[in-house]
């Protein structure tokens, strides 16, 4: 009996000295590609997102508690495109994680990933807040996410080889179900293909691509900038000659301009979520998209 009791002690001391798998940790800049890591990584890794869905991604202060998340990642997941350019560099050099650098595995930007709508043709700071490479908003094409999604699996299979295959799979099983839906949605959205739509914010330029909508006017007179009282005037009375048939902007903040444009015009106004929340699950992008189909369809009725 004594000799089995040691027998087990030893083989316990044994298991306890092996060093312990760490858990990969995936730190993404925006919350849809943690909602898409999540799909892929399931629960065998810790995922995180540098900004929440209310916030501007624009204009993020890296701080302590960022700082050292960024420390601790594993694989960092950004849109790229400049999107994050304000605040991201500096973020990565005070985490001092030569692992997430621009270059290495532990680096993935989205926007290298898929073709970029609205590529300007020169850059000049007097067109407003322009984006050299393009519009960084790409989530927003559901086509846009599987090529994503692949280049996570592959990542992630590099950082942690013994579970590989079954980030291969979840990434297929995923690219399944995700063209699976996007069927879906596009029948359901057929009402909504030609309708002329005002929008808040350039962000919407690869929804309205999919759905084949046409963009009509914003209320930014440029990107990024306010619209004067002046301007407004002037999209007052386009709008009376020729109407639209919507206007579209994000839930993330009120818009005094949209609310004066309306008190003006008789348009219907669908608002609607840019991103997921922060903390949703996976399935957080098929919900995303039913929301943005359901509130389209809803406004224009």
């Amino acid at each position: 009996m004594e000799k089995k009791v040691t027998k087990w002690i030893g083989l316990a001391m044994f298991l306890f000295a092996l060093p312990l798998r760490a858990e990969l940790m995936i730190l993404t800049c925006e919350p849809e590609w943690a909602a898409l890591a999540r799909e892929i990584a399931g629960g065998e890794t810790r995922v995180v997102s540098a900004t929440t869905a209310a916030q501007d991604v624009h204009r993020i202060q890296p701080r302590p508690s960022l700082i050292a998340k960024a420390r601790r990642a594993d694989l960092l997941v950004c849109t790229g495109a400049d999107l994050e350019s304000v605040w991201l560099p500096q973020l990565l050099r005070r985490a001092n994680n030569p692992a997430i650098l621009p270059g290495n595995t532990g680096y993935l930007e989205a926007a290298s990933q898929v073709r970029l709508r609205e590529i300007p043709a020169r850059i000049d700071r007097a067109e407003g807040d322009l984006h050299p490479q393009g519009n960084p908003h790409l989530h927003l094409d559901p086509l846009n996410l599987p090529p994503v999604a692949n280049e996570m699996a592959l990542r992630l299979a590099i950082l942690d080889p013994d579970r590989a295959e079954t980030y291969r799979r979840r990434a297929d099983d995923f690219a399944q179900r995700w063209h699976q839906a996007v069927a879906e949605w596009e029948l359901r959205a057929r009402p909504l293909r030609s309708l002329r739509v005002v929008v808040d914010h350039q962000q919407w330029a690869y929804l309205l691509a999919w759905l084949d909508m046409e963009r009509v006017a914003a209320l930014e007179p440029k990107p990024g900038l306010p619209p004067s009282p002046g301007y407004l005037a002037e999209l007052k009375a386009r709008l009376s000659e020729q109407p639209a048939d919507l206007l579209l902007r994000a839930d993330r903040h009120e818009s005094q301009a949209a609310a004066w444009l309306l008190g003006q015009v008789s348009l219907p106004e669908a608002v609607l979520p840019y991103t997921v929340g922060t903390d949703a699950g996976g399935y957080a992008l098929f919900g995303l998209f039913d929301q943005l189909i359901g509130g389209l369809l809803e406004a224009v009725q």
